[in-house]
């Protein structure tokens, strides 16, 4: 928009508005309509595009559009909300949305994803340490596009795991959500050690078994569906099991068990599944000649408890014959420390 320069009117001078002159007699400006309808066409364009309906007795509703315009101009708002208890949250409440499922479980709402929504950013974060299931679902038929090489739309919802837990996710105006950030991004699925009994912010589940409901970790079964892993319930051993064959499924049972890698045609431990159990081997010695064998007194000092041992009688050195007719003893377990096991679930 511009000065009326265009536009025939008593009083203007090159186009701009003047006062009245009585003195030299020239009369003061005169509106032309068609820039006063032009300039309040102008105005109620930003109005309009902020969502707010024009009202003659309102004096700040141009105010009010540029404030809320200009928070749509970054994707994040510098909003903080907090949330106690399932809702849908609203388009004016994205920023830091702080959720407590402290109290019960708790199921979130993100706003609809479209083009009037544009671009929008939204950071949610869990306050409690509760076992209680938060849920954070797109609304409709939006999806979450997270874990993509397992299913390429990603998944309607995701659950906020441990105190501290947070997804920043952006809006792309076209009925998605896309991760761009997360506490924890470690690979679905990994196994890694604790030193701490208790479960970690970020998506663990402690290595044991447990049996999941399939409608409630959708990406963790497709990750067991594609893992080359997944076993018949009677026969899981350590890898995932297909539950009841309908509603459930069960990840890996480690807990008590030493990890071996996977032969993977090597040949050293053909023949070999992933996820197998294999029962332990008695070792008469290592180096392809006699058997490592020790006295009772050197039991300590490689580790080995010689409490069992008591009262029988084991020699230090001896023949091939020997080896054959002797109590000789080979030791299968070496010292360890125990550490908890722990998975991945998202």
């Amino acid at each position: 928009m511009d000065y009326p320069k265009s536009v025939p009117s008593v009083g203007l001078v090159d186009g701009r508005f003047v006062d009245e002159n009585p003195v030299a007699g020239t009369p003061g400006s005169l509106i032309p309509a068609v820039w006063g309808n032009g300039v309040t066409e102008e105005l109620l364009t930003v109005i309009k595009a902020a969502g707010i309906a024009p009202a003659e007795g309102v004096n700040d509703q141009l105010l009010t559009a540029v404030k809320k315009l200009l928070s749509l101009a970054s994707p994040m708002s510098s909003k903080v909300v907090e949330v106690s208890g399932s809702r849908v949250l609203g388009a004016d409440e994205l920023g830091l949305v702080l959720i407590s499922a402290g109290t019960a479980d708790t199921t979130v709402t993100l706003p609809a994803v479209n083009a009037l929504s544009g671009v929008r950013d939204v950071i949610v974060r869990r306050t409690d340490n509760s076992a209680n299931r938060l849920v954070v679902q797109a609304g409709g038929n939006d999806r979450i596009r997270f874990h993509t090489h397992l299913s390429a739309g990603g998944y309607p919802f995701f659950v906020l795991m441990g105190a501290g837990d947070w997804w920043h996710l952006r809006s792309d105006g076209s009925g998605n959500w896309w991760p761009v950030g997360r506490f924890d991004g470690t690979a679905l699925g990994r196994i890694v050690y604790e030193s701490s009994t208790a479960l970690s912010p970020g998506g663990y589940g402690a290595l044991n078994g447990r049996e999941f409901q399939r409608a409630e970790w959708p990406w963790l079964w497709d990750h067991a569906v594609q893992s080359g892993m997944l076993r018949a319930e009677v026969d899981r051993a350590g890898g995932w099991s297909s539950g009841d064959g309908v509603k459930t499924f069960r990840g890996p049972e480690v807990r008590g068990e030493f990890i071996r890698t996977l032969d993977e045609q090597r040949n050293i431990d053909a023949s070999r599944v992933a996820g197998s159990w294999q029962t332990g081997t008695n070792i008469a010695g290592d180096n392809g000649a006699a058997p490592a064998v020790h006295g009772i007194g050197n039991l300590a000092t490689i580790g080995a408890d010689p409490t069992p041992y008591t009262g029988l009688t084991y020699y230090v050195t001896a023949t091939s014959a020997e080896n054959f007719g002797s109590p000789y003893w080979g030791m299968a377990r070496p010292r360890n420390i125990a550490y908890p096991g722990r998975l991945k679930l998202i």
